[in-house]
């Protein structure tokens, strides 16, 4: 009766239209209340979730983000990428998902990465005759790049609700080749359409002008490397690395570009202020909401449900990927990490299954989700920055949702794509 309370008042509150952090508070008081618990454990365990030490990197690795996209450096390297492949067939398109790439690697976040590099690119697209759908679908599905390579959040998130055993820098490390895997299906998925829709190349600027973008990009693209490199070597820890980060793009966007005002600075500071009150809230709920789950043995139940349908690790994987897909049609990232990693964790460590590798397949999979109706944020995102319905939008993105589940595929029953790079440092 408890699971039905739990996951009954869960729903019921969401389809009302509750905000999802209440959603999972509520529900974790109704059901407090019902086991004759003290209700102050809801709050002990929304506390506990969100006094981790290492969750201190979020909100600077936020700040540092708003302050690269304020400061210029997002135009930079788009024009970066523009040179290095817009010359290949669809090539704005193109141009588009290799941005995404650079611009993940210092943001960390889809949303962010949506707004910054689809505000730059959507009207240049459409401008020259590329039509809005293909704009924002690209927009949208190439955003969740920035979940799979350093310094990405989500990673952070993952290695708490594991229990903190899992090494941040290995994580960040096992997302890079299935980031630019993904990256790679994207840019053959986008080909494809704009060869089928006739699209144009853009002309190859020559390499001295390309040199001038790279010089000009450079600083941004330097961010990346003190962050990963800084955290793989063991210099600093990720939430040493984030302030930093915090630093660094104060000095590039006040002293090397000179392009940030006061007033970008407040709305950067505020911005960051938001973003991390929303997440951390998200967070404590969600963990109470998972201790209640394993209170009441639903891991330990779920492994034993799957057991009973079969012992191939092919198939169990397969299952969880399905189950996994279908939340994040309804349930933003953050708080399915927090739920759903202590249910199915230890169901794939009981089929062999490695937690780090675990990890990059629950980020990668989410991340589809954070594109999919009804819930999909960084969809909204790209439909509002491209002016366009949600439903025009999704009549023609199915060949980027195929090129994601694909790589979800390989990075799921490959697990070397994940667990090779982290080796070499070990």
């Amino acid at each position: 009766m408890e699971l039905w309370i739990l996951f009954g008042s869960f729903v019921l509150l969401l389809l009302i239209g509750t905000p999802v952090a209440f959603c999972l508070g509520a529900a974790s008081f109704f059901t407090v209340l019902y086991m004759g618990l003290p209700p102050v454990v809801v709050f002990q365990r929304l506390n506990s979730g969100i006094s981790v030490y290492a969750l201190m990197a979020i909100p600077f690795f936020i700040f540092a983000g708003d302050l690269m996209v304020r400061g210029d450096i997002a135009r930079r390297l788009v024009a970066l990428a523009g040179g290095l492949v817009g010359h290949l067939r669809g090539g704005l398109g193109q141009v588009n998902i290799l941005a995404s790439v650079m611009f993940g690697g210092v943001s960390g976040s889809a949303a962010a990465d949506a707004s910054a590099v689809g505000g730059l690119m959507v009207p240049q697209m459409k401008a020259r005759g590329y039509s809005a759908d293909y704009a924002v679908n690209i927009t949208v599905v190439g955003s969740i790049i920035a979940l799979m390579i350093p310094p990405s959040h989500n990673m952070i998130i993952y290695s708490i609700a594991a229990g903190g055993r899992l090494s941040i820098a290995d994580l960040f490390t096992a997302g890079i080749i299935p980031g630019l895997l993904l990256a790679l299906s994207l840019m053959v998925a986008a080909w494809f359409v704009a060869r089928r829709r006739g699209y144009p190349t853009e002309p190859f600027p020559g390499l001295r002008i390309l040199g001038v973008m790279f010089v000009s990009a450079l600083p941004g693209l330097l961010l990346i490397a003190i962050i990963f490199g800084g955290v793989r070597s063991g210099i600093f820890t990720a939430s040493e690395s984030s302030n930093i980060a915090v630093v660094y793009a104060l000095l590039v966007t006040l002293l090397v570009y000179r392009t940030l005002g006061w007033e970008d600075f407040k709305e950067a500071t505020f911005g960051a202020v938001r973003t991390t009150a929303m997440v951390l809230m998200v967070i404590g709920s969600a963990a109470c909401f998972g201790w209640l789950l394993a209170f009441l043995k639903v891991p330990t139940s779920m492994i034993a449900f799957l057991q009973g349908i079969s012992d191939n690790p092919l198939v169990i994987l397969l299952l969880i990927n399905l189950t996994l897909l279908v939340l994040g049609t309804f349930m933003d990232m953050s708080p399915l990490i927090v739920i759903t990693t202590p249910i199915f964790l230890p169901v794939a460590q009981a089929f062999g299954v490695d937690p780090v590798h675990f990890g990059v397949i629950l980020i990668l999979n989410l991340g589809i989700g954070l594109c999919t109706p009804p819930v999909g944020s960084v969809l909204f995102v790209g439909c509002a920055v491209g002016r366009i319905g949600i439903g025009e939008a999704m009549r023609s993105i199915w060949p980027f949702y195929g090129a994601a589940c694909m790589t979800l595929v390989l990075v799921t029953y490959i697990p070397a794509l994940s667990l090779w790079l982290p080796a070499l440092f070990h």
